[in-house]
């Protein structure tokens, strides 16, 4: 028999207005689903939600609550007006990792969906802030059922608490015409690397690895990620200049400078008096709105690689940061680049392993010890490549610095000897 329905007037308000609401979703499987397990408990959370509502607390608490073998990966919530709203007294939360580029066959997602329901609430989010699939609503009983039915056909839970979180990476090459990297291969090779790292807590606080295929960054990688990965090229972009005659016939000259010339933050580009695009890569900050705006016109170089930037993350104790660039270029073709790729993520990760305080993310350890001596513990040279404008940055010493460049010149000289 089920529950009666609980009066929920605050959240119905939230149907109002033109756009979907996730309280339509409560309701559809508080009427209409055929499990009556489902059906109470989603009656269950809403009353509760209601009643957050109006007394403008949160009853939600954690505890414990895993799987053999694993420390993270389960968000506990445990009720604390149960007494009122008994049918969703338990209410944790599973992190799967979805696959690199967020690629699923419909086949995949009625088989996650159907084990949901078979165990749980039916509720699920696609996808979390780390990049996991949410799967929202369990009882400390389910979670073990679940996640063995689950990773009988191959899926794994990710990453919660101090730990490895989960990888994200943009769908790139498989869509994308602006990919300059193996975004996939990058994800899933960093991600295999650190897999006790994302399943046994043991870090000061959570660290993230996201990798976008170019410089759009999709995947906002340097402002969401302790270890980002960014697809560049190094090389003169490519410019079809049939494609652009084309373009400047179709939309007009002066629509293209409105649009695209005026608009490059370094006025990097031109129309010749050929009507061809004139491009000052000396100058080009691969910004990449001329290349959206006319895809079939620009493309990314042929020499191409990744640009790597540590400490990004949102706010905490220090407000936000961007990551901060410590590898400018690099390739990644041969096996020895993809080797010494997965060295310095660990590199990153032990080192703030040993030097960060607890709850403190790597870029805060950055900000703390300061970027030297952090480019010191991971043995990476400071290049002056890492800053555009040295002389413009009030962190830059001057003095000697014409000794230093002579000695990063005779270095690059001797790697490329060798």
């Amino acid at each position: 028999m089920a529950d009666k329905h609980f009066d929920t007037p605050m959240l119905d308000e939230l149907e109002n207005g033109p756009w979907p609401s996730f309280i339509s979703g409560f309701k559809r499987l508080r009427d209409e689903h055929p499990d009556e397990r489902i059906r109470n408990t989603a009656n269950s959370l809403l009353g509760q939600l209601e009643h957050s509502y109006e007394t403008r607390k949160g009853y939600w608490k954690g505890g414990t609550v895993s799987v053999f073998g694993y420390g993270a990966g389960i968000i506990p919530r445990f009720s604390e007006v149960d007494q009122a709203f008994s049918a969703s007294k338990e209410f944790h939360t599973l992190r799967v990792q979805p696959p690199p580029g967020n690629h699923y066959s419909t086949d995949m997602l009625r088989q996650l969906a159907d084990s949901w329901e078979k165990h749980a609430s039916g509720l699920i989010t696609f996808h979390g802030q780390t990049g996991n699939i949410m799967f929202i609503g369990a009882d400390t009983e389910s979670t073990q059922a679940f996640f063995d039915e689950i990773n009988e056909y191959g899926w794994d839970l990710g990453g919660a608490g101090p730990d490895v979180r989960t990888g994200m990476s943009c769908v790139g090459a498989a869509r994308c015409e602006q990919s300059c990297i193996d975004e996939q291969r990058i994800h899933r090779t960093l991600q295999n690397n650190f897999t006790d790292d994302v399943h046994r807590p043991a870090l000061p606080y959570k660290f993230k690895f996201k990798i976008s295929g170019c410089p759009n960054d999709c995947q906002n990688s340097i402002e969401r990620s302790d270890f980002s990965v960014i697809g560049t090229w190094r090389d003169d972009m490519k410019v079809d200049q049939e494609k652009f005659k084309e373009y400047l016939a179709t939309k007009g000259r002066q629509y293209l400078i409105d649009n695209v010339i005026s608009r490059c933050p370094t006025n990097a580009l031109s129309i010749g008096d050929d009507d061809t695009l004139q491009v000052d890569n000396r100058n080009c900050v691969r910004c990449m709105h001329c290349l959206n705006v006319m895809p079939k016109a620009l493309s990314p170089g042929d020499d191409r690689g990744v640009t790597i930037s540590i400490g990004g993350k949102r706010t905490l104790k220090i407000g936000d940061l961007m990551g901060t660039v410590v590898v400018p270029f690099k390739k990644l073709e041969t096996e020895e680049d993809w080797e010494s790729l997965v060295e310095l993520a660990e590199e990153v990760i032990d080192f703030w392993a040993e030097n960060g305080l607890e709850h403190e993310r790597c870029g805060e350890m950055i900000e703390r010890i300061g970027l030297a001596n952090f480019l010191e513990g991971i043995g990476v040279d400071v290049d002056p490549n890492m800053l555009n404008h040295p002389r413009q940055s009030s962190y830059i010493r001057m003095d000697e610095w014409d000794q230093e460049a002579e000695k990063w010149f005779k270095r690059k000289a001797e790697e490329a000897a060798a």
